[in-house]
């Protein structure tokens, strides 16, 4: 059954509405401030970020939608790009990590550090050798890509057990059960079954034959209010939003990324959160 809130209207769309009707922002903490700079990103430093207390759904005002920003395959071309633009919007984020990546260079592992000493960024687990992109073959031993997985969790020193499939939408949580491609059942299964709390996504922005931000930020707003006013998020209110490290290395990708994330602040109809906030993500796994 589809929901209905009062936000929704025939004759606006959300984000429109959103122009028009808020005046005041509840800030609910520092993951969620804006920053009112529309200079080029150019600061490496960071502010002071609050501890983010454990939030349940219904602290979220009936008005408000939260963001989760997830970013994959980090550390990569790109990371400190990314960086830049979380400190300057001072929005949190997650940042799925591939295990291999982080000691594949000087600079890989420099930027390793960057996310691990800042506070806007939690880390997850985006397997170790992301299944050497040869997915069909990766997902068919479920023994395998458990034990590539823990590697990733040891030796990125995570300590918690969110992870991402590497070129899979899967979910597996108490209450979502999602798989994409039916081969991969099994391994997600086992994933679960090892204690993993498995997060895919409702919207990616994806990359374009350059191997950057394909389209504009004004189409990917417009996804946005299509997946809210639609009711095609995973859980009612929520939307995991994932993009990759690697596709911010020209300036029109890193300020379309901004400008998306400026004029989702600006809207004042939207929270930022960290994924290990996801309702129901912190439940014991059955």
């Amino acid at each position: 059954m589809k929901k209905i809130f009062a936000e929704k209207s025939k004759e606006m769309t959300f984000l429109g509405m959103a122009v028009l009707m808020s005046t005041t922002s509840v800030l609910f903490n520092s993951c969620n401030s804006k920053n009112e700079v529309n200079d080029p990103i150019h600061s490496q430093e960071h502010p002071t970020a609050e501890i983010v207390p454990k939030i349940d759904d219904e602290s979220v005002e009936t008005d408000k939608r939260v963001i989760y920003l997830t970013f994959d395959d980090g550390p990569n071309q790109g990371t400190e790009n990314l960086l830049k633009i979380l400190d300057k919007r001072n929005v949190c984020a997650t940042a799925f990590l591939v295990g291999k990546h982080a000691y594949g260079s000087k600079k890989q592992k420099d930027d390793l550090e960057l996310l691990k000493q800042n506070p806007l960024v939690e880390l997850a687990n985006h397997s170790f050798t992301h299944a050497h992109n040869k997915y069909s073959d990766f997902y068919k031993n479920t023994d395998a890509v458990v034990h590539d997985f823990d590697i990733a969790k040891d030796s990125l020193k995570l300590t918690d057990k969110i992870a991402r499939t590497p070129g899979r939408n899967v979910w597996r949580l108490n209450n979502i059960n999602v798989t994409d491609i039916k081969s991969t059942t099994a391994a997600a299964d086992g994933l679960k079954k090892a204690g993993y709390k498995v997060i895919g996504w409702d919207l990616e922005w994806r990359p374009s034959q350059k191997m950057t931000l394909k389209g504009s930020h004004e189409a990917m707003l417009k996804k946005v209010d299509s997946i809210f006013f639609n009711d095609l998020e995973k859980t009612s209110r929520h939307l995991v939003f994932l993009t990759h490290d690697q596709y911010l290395r020209d300036t029109d990708s890193i300020n379309e990324l901004d400008l998306f994330i400026e004029k989702l602040q600006k809207s004042n109809r939207f929270v930022f959160r960290k994924i290990s906030q996801y309702p129901k993500i912190n439940e014991v796994l059955n």
